[in-house]
């Protein structure tokens, strides 16, 4: 096992890396920018490093200030958290240079699955059902080609995306244009690289992710899905564990079609393969995150297994000590992203507490939100013996939960999860249209 490891990022999942390190007997080293000089990673972090300006592209997307302190500090690994350079292959092979492990999937096998379109034809030969799409496009007349082919409406996304970032429903031919500019420059301010594909717009539909945990074992698990239908412009507000619209057999099939295909892939890893759920039942396949998830945790108050302390382990050549008879989905847990609307200074903070409430968050009071970053503030999420249970503890906690000095998003949970729609279960990617 690691003695030491560095936090390549911020906010409340570098947190919550140190904490699981911490209770692993690992030491832990954080990185800053000039803006995070006083977050809370850097107080509890064993060390800290100052590694360039406000700017994520001067700090934490700075490879060589964040690979020199690892050295300095003398870290064996480098855990990368979500967002940043978490699935940068580029920055995976720098660490193997510089004798660290990246914790995270091989740069090879990052490279390989992180670009979308490429993997939609890997995922073809593994028997799961993938959305008709292309390839990267090369111009917006071979766009236009298969857009006639398939029919409008079609979405266009980044190859490189992540968090909603570089995608436009395209209605019809004469929104392509426009809509070819804003996605491939918005995915090359994000990710770096501007190309993008075409797929097929599936409607109405449910967003449904499943949770993988594999080591270099060939030992792989699922742990069961996420329902993260609720978003608005492309972003996840809400997501629950089991999904509502999910039968038992359809989970069943579903976490075996793909524990086969992550072992086909060669995947080793925590990783993430996400689904559009149709009216019919079909499962489309959409893409797969090779990196810890924003909405890990939620996964974690389900089953009670610790995705980040998994992570570490199978970085360092250990087995899983458990196989998918021992995953236990009972109960159902909620997760609500409570999002900043405006940068100001945290001046008071109560956290929500009681059995099986948990809140992730790098807030304290007399702390600046600042622009540089993800609006996200924290992670509310709450799990009990059944849904009807959850929603109650879920509006309890929200209502508990206070944040002064800095305007969120909690009056708009406190509606969704009031909604008739929401309570029912039955609601789907169009629940924020027109809110």
């Amino acid at each position: 096992m690691f003695s030491k490891i560095l936090i390549a990022n911020r906010g409340e999942i570098a947190v919550r890396i140190i904490r699981a390190c911490k209770e692993m007997g690992i030491a832990t080293v954080a990185v800053y920018s000039m803006a995070d000089r006083d977050a809370l990673h850097t107080a509890l972090a064993d060390q800290s490093f100052c590694i360039g300006g406000p700017e994520a592209g001067d700090s934490y997307l700075n490879e060589n200030q964040i690979i020199s302190a690892a050295l300095l500090a003398g870290a064996q690994a480098i855990h990368p958290g979500y967002g940043f350079l978490s699935e940068n292959a580029h920055f995976a092979r720098a660490c193997r240079r510089n004798g660290l492990v990246f914790i995270g999937p091989d740069p090879d096998s990052m490279e390989r699955l992180s670009d979308k379109a490429v993997l939609k034809g890997l995922i073809r030969e593994t028997g799961l059902t993938v959305i008709p799409g292309t390839k990267a496009l090369s111009s917006i007349a071979e766009a236009r080609e298969f857009a006639e082919t398939i029919g409008y409406p079609v979405m266009l996304k980044a190859c490189a995306g992540g968090g909603g970032r570089g995608i436009r429903l395209i209605p019809g031919e004469q929104d392509l244009e426009e809509y070819w500019h804003q996605a491939t420059a918005e995915a090359l301010s994000a990710f770096g690289d501007g190309s993008v594909y075409l797929e097929k717009y599936v409607f109405p539909a449910r967003h449904v992710e499943l949770q993988i945990l594999a080591d270099e074992f060939g030992n792989t698990v699922c742990l069961g899905e996420r329902d993260c239908s609720l978003q608005q412009r492309n972003q996840k507000l809400i997501e629950e564990t089991p999904s509502p619209a999910v039968s038992a057999t359809q989970r069943q099939k579903l976490m075996a079609l793909a524990v086969e295909a992550v072992k086909q892939l060669r995947y080793v890893g925590a990783g993430t393969l996400e689904f559009l759920l149709d009216k019919d039942g079909n499962f489309w396949f959409m893409e797969m995150n090779v990196r810890l998830h924003v909405e890990h945790c939620v996964t974690e108050m389900l089953t009670g297994i610790d995705l980040v302390k998994w992570q570490i382990r199978i970085a360092a050549g250990i087995p899983l000590d458990f196989t998918q008879r021992d995953v236990r989905l009972a109960g159902c847990a909620i997760e609500c992203r409570i999002n900043a609307k405006s940068c100001s200074t945290v001046q008071m903070l109560h956290v929500p507490g009681g059995p099986a409430v948990r809140f992730d968050t790098s807030l304290m009071a007399g702390l600046p939100v600042t622009p540089y970053y993800d609006s996200l503030l924290g992670k509310l999420v709450v799990f009990a013996k059944t849904r009807e249970e959850t929603l109650r503890k879920l509006r309890a906690a929200l209502c508990e939960l206070v944040i002064q000095g800095v305007d969120t998003n909690l009056e708009q949970q406190l509606c969704i999860v009031n909604d008739d729609r929401f309570i029912s279960g039955l609601y789907d990617l169009t629940f924020m249209g027109g809110r």
